[in-house]
């Protein structure tokens, strides 16, 4: 009786080290597994970052020449009131207020609003009586209105709620902004010209619409990945436009004229 209880014991202790040693492999399997899936993530994130800066940087050709000139010209202000709004409420929803481990949506856009506001402030000082109103006035309701949904977002006690609220938000905004590019396509077909549509600035939509679409994938954020997906879709659709008609037309030099 006792040699059947020690060979129960022991086949009991190897079964309890097998199940143990089974569950650490598995326990370290998807440690490693999440741990690759964070790197992945913040990695496209980064790049998003630095294709976005670039993307940033792409009216300052436009301002050199209102500041030089000191006139606005024909110029419209109107893109970048649109992409502050954009930016401002994409940062909100990338806070941890109001989504869970967004830390890139809200640094990117955070620099976006930055130079947005940078770039509206300039459009003001150099255009017409009339236009500088106007763009005052709109500057001051993009503020009012991002205040109202940073206040109203802050009342819903239910943090599903406000984030689906919110995200659905930005999601709209950043559709609407990545939609501004069918007014090129629009004309680059029919102009068959590529010379209103700057090639650096498509590659660097379709460069950040493309990371920061893996990035929401990565972190299951359908709020991120949505629209960016479109974006992805629209800048392959600009830059497929862009090598056919410029293998069609004679080299010419293009006019600085931004799509933000």
């Amino acid at each position: 009786m006792l040699q059947h209880l020690e060979i129960g014991s022991a086949c009991l202790s190897d079964f309890l080290s097998f199940l143990s040693t089974w569950y650490l492999k598995d326990f370290m399997f998807v440690s490693v597994q999440a741990h690759i899936y964070a790197v992945c993530k913040d990695a496209a994130g980064i790049a998003g970052n630095i294709f976005a800066f670039g993307l940033f940087l792409s009216p300052i050709p436009t301002f050199k020449r209102i500041i030089r000139n000191q006139s606005t010209e024909q110029f419209s202000g109107l893109p970048y009131i649109y992409a502050l709004l954009s930016c401002l409420i994409t940062m909100w929803y990338g806070t941890p207020f109001m989504s869970y481990d967004n830390a890139m949506v809200m640094t990117v856009n955070s620099m976006g609003a930055l130079f947005q506001l940078a770039y509206i402030i300039v459009f003001i000082t150099y255009a017409e009586k009339d236009s500088k109103f106007r763009m005052l006035g709109l500057l001051l309701a993009v503020f009012g209105l991002f205040a109202a949904i940073v206040a109203g977002s802050l009342q819903m006690v239910n943090g599903g709620i406000r984030q689906i609220v919110v995200g659905l938000l930005s999601c709209c905004a950043l559709i609407s902004m990545f939609a501004s590019p069918l007014f090129v396509i629009n004309l680059v077909i029919r102009t068959k010209s590529v010379e209103f549509m700057p090639f650096y600035l498509s590659l660097s939509t379709f460069l950040m619409s493309t990371s920061f679409f893996l990035y929401g994938v990565l972190n299951d954020d359908t709020f991120v990945y949505v629209p960016n997906g479109i974006g992805t879709m629209l800048g392959i659709v600009q830059l497929v436009l862009y090598f056919y008609y410029k293998s069609r037309e004679d080299s010419k030099e293009p006019l600085l004229v931004s799509y933000t």
